[in-house]
């Protein structure tokens, strides 16, 4: 998608979680998922209505088919497939399991899916599969990344940061380019689901990684961009002076350009922020995020508070809307991860 699209029109990233249902027992699964899928999920019928209705938000519009593990479901590559049939662009991130076969990863592709994102939590299969919770993990997910490229889908790679994987970090970078994937996407810890009970690092630190991952961007083959980080953009304008491209694009922030539909319908900002907007069994998605009280809030900088009210970055940044919810109540405050404070931000608010 374009990076002069409106998003106070339609979302750069719309997420269906289309279950909760996963195999695997993530340190930090924002789900809290469990192996049997929810009674009340999102039908088939429902979860196509659902993919007409976000066709409306313009041709090419993202969705990312989450989870749980989205291969629980039956009709996954029946929902992929009516996607692609009417012009969106989809995508999705299913866990790195026994399910993910050769076959599956082919029926998907054929189906239209235009790229998988599979996670990678540590350089080595001890580190990864201790995080995940389940022995072999590692191996599936590198079995896996091997069918997708055989089928020539281009892979993403998600790996969250917290104090138990920050150090992982250069062997996941080489993992990364080992499997020739085309974008890593780094996902800074915010303490919601089983991420409560994990430790983030403190923001000076979080700078640090960032301005290490900029050097990884320089450096590799693929692209890199953070998940719920967006001063990371912050960081890359102040090492690099100025950048008219940063500085014309604003942010993805929970609720600006990005809307999250849960495994039951309810709409929420962000999979990290839930507090929910509406429920797509009663309104259309589109009107959700174009008109509900709390997308607008999050999509007008103005309304921010605290540091990140005040901060001269706030156009290109935003700070993450979800952590600042998940520590204080208030998602228009400022995001804790953030180190930096603004000119005279400190004596003005003594």
């Amino acid at each position: 998608m374009p990076p002069t699209v409106d998003t106070d029109d339609r979302p750069l990233v719309l997420i269906w979680e289309v279950t909760q249902a996963c195999d695997l027992a993530c340190e930090h699964c924002r789900a809290d998922a469990e192996p049997a899928r929810h009674p009340d999920e999102l039908t088939t019928a429902e979860g196509i209505e659902l993919l007409d209705t976000a066709r409306e938000f313009g041709e090419n519009q993202l969705v990312v088919l989450s989870g749980g593990d989205p291969c629980k479901r039956p009709d996954l590559t029946e929902l992929v497939a009516h996607g692609d049939d009417i012009g969106l662009s989809m995508s999705l991130t299913p866990s790195g399991t026994t399910s993910l076969t050769r076959d599956v990863v082919a029926d998907l592709d054929a189906a239209g899916l235009r790229r998988m994102a599979l996670s990678i939590d540590g350089g080595d299969a001890a580190a990864h599969d201790a995080f995940r919770g389940v022995e072999g993990s590692f191996a599936e997910t590198r079995r896996a990344a091997a069918h997708a490229r055989e089928a020539g889908l281009p892979l993403q790679v998600n790996t969250t940061v917290c104090a138990q994987t920050v150090e992982q970090l250069p062997a996941i970078r080489d993992v990364v380019r080992d499997l020739g994937a085309v974008l890593w996407s780094v996902f800074f810890l915010v303490p919601v689901g089983r991420g409560r009970l994990l430790d983030p690092i403190d923001p000076e630190r979080a700078d640090d990684v960032m301005r290490w991952l900029a050097d990884v961007a320089d450096d590799e083959p693929f692209g890199v961009k953070t998940t719920e980080a967006p001063h990371y953009r912050r960081v890359k304008l102040q090492e690099r002076d100025a950048d008219d491209g940063l500085r014309r694009r604003g942010g993805v922030v929970a609720g600006d350009g990005f809307a999250f539909v849960s495994h039951t319908g309810d709409v929420y900002p962000s999979g990290f922020l839930p507090q929910s907007a509406g429920n797509v069994r009663e309104d259309d998605i589109t009107d959700i995020y174009r008109s509900a009280d709390l997308f607008a809030r999050l999509r007008d900088r103005e309304q921010l508070r605290g540091k990140c009210g005040a901060c001269e970055f706030r156009g290109v940044c935003g700070g993450s809307r979800s952590r600042a919810y998940a520590h204080t109540g208030d998602p228009l405050a400022a995001d804790p991860l953030c180190p930096y404070e603004p000119d005279g931000y400190g004596a003005s608010s003594d």
